[in-house]
This record gives structure tokens, C-alpha cells and sequence, in this order.
């Protein structure tokens, strides 16, 4: 898996927009966090990583819904996923990263309310998507620096 269009980055992961995404920017787009070690699934992890893993998520999903809301999307929820199934035949396994999607309220392809639909990459499903823009990846990753200087956090 290749490392593209990071938008932060901690010790132990990297919080990244795919090039190719899954959900369409304008339907609440796509952002994973990808551990820095190979790690096959949270069980493995050791108390210190689950609890920045999941923190990084809380951070990201408020993050994205609020930097993507300033720009007009719609997102009403954040869905979290972990993932690695399409790496379980690959000789080093399957390696835990977690997707996380804005749902946009007005969405057309990635239904609101609906589970995502995840094809294989192959079926052209996701061919017109487009992914999260630079000007997104600055307004989130500001959002995020915002958050972790708050006090929730």
C-alpha cells in the first residue's frame, strides 16, 4: 500500500486520503489510519496503540465533519471501519487500518442511512469518485491540530 496525500501523522499511524476513495468527496469522503508496523488485527495492539488508535479516529471523524461541513457537505454521521480483508491471502496477512467515512445527507451513490457498499476495485465502482482535495487535506489536518490542543483531548 502505498502512502499518499497524508494528513498527519503520530509516531505509531498515519491518517491519509486515498487516491481512489471509496465515498465520493461530495458524499462525506475518505480517510484511513494506517499503523506505521504491521499489526494483523486491534487485538494485537498493545494498550498504549489501541488507545491512540481510537483517539486518532474520535479526532479524525470530528475533524472531517467539520472542516467538510464548512465547505458545504452534509455529513449527518461518521462510519468507522476496520479493515484488511482484501490482504488476507497476501503472504504477510491481513494489516489493521481503519476507514472512516463521512456520509453526506445528500448523497446519490453511497446511500445516507444505507451500510457502504465495498466491491472489489475491479467491478469500476469507484471510478468516479473523487477523493478529498489538497484545500480539504489543509482544513482537516488544521482541524485536527485545533483538537488536540483542545481539552477534550
Amino acid at each position: 500500500m502505498t502512502i499518499e496525500n497524508i494528513i498527519f501523522e503520530t509516531d505509531n499511524y498515519i491518517i491519509q486520503a486515498p487516491e481512489k476513495p471509496f465515498i465520493d468527496r461530495l458524499e462525506g469522503g475518505h480517510i484511513r489510519i494506517l499503523p506505521k508496523f504491521q499489526v494483523s488485527d486491534r487485538t494485537k495492539l498493545s494498550p498504549e496503540q489501541a488507545k491512540e488508535y481510537i483517539k486518532l479516529s474520535m479526532i479524525v471523524g470530528e475533524a472531517m465533519k467539520i472542516a467538510l461541513g464548512r465547505k458545504g457537505i452534509d455529513i449527518g454521521i461518521v462510519n468507522y471501519q476496520d479493515m484488511g480483508n482484501w490482504s488476507v491471502f497476501k503472504p504477510e496477512g491481513p494489516t489493521m487500518h481503519m476507514h472512516i467515512f463521512g456520509r453526506a445527507k445528500t448523497a446519490t451513490k453511497q446511500m445516507y442511512g444505507e451500510a457502504v457498499m465495498l466491491p472489489q476495485r475491479e467491478t469500476g465502482f469507484y471510478d468516479t469518485f473523487q477523493r478529498l482535495t489538497d484545500e480539504d487535506i489543509e482544513e482537516i489536518k488544521k482541524e485536527i491540530e485545533r483538537l488536540l490542543a483542545s481539552a477534550k483531548y
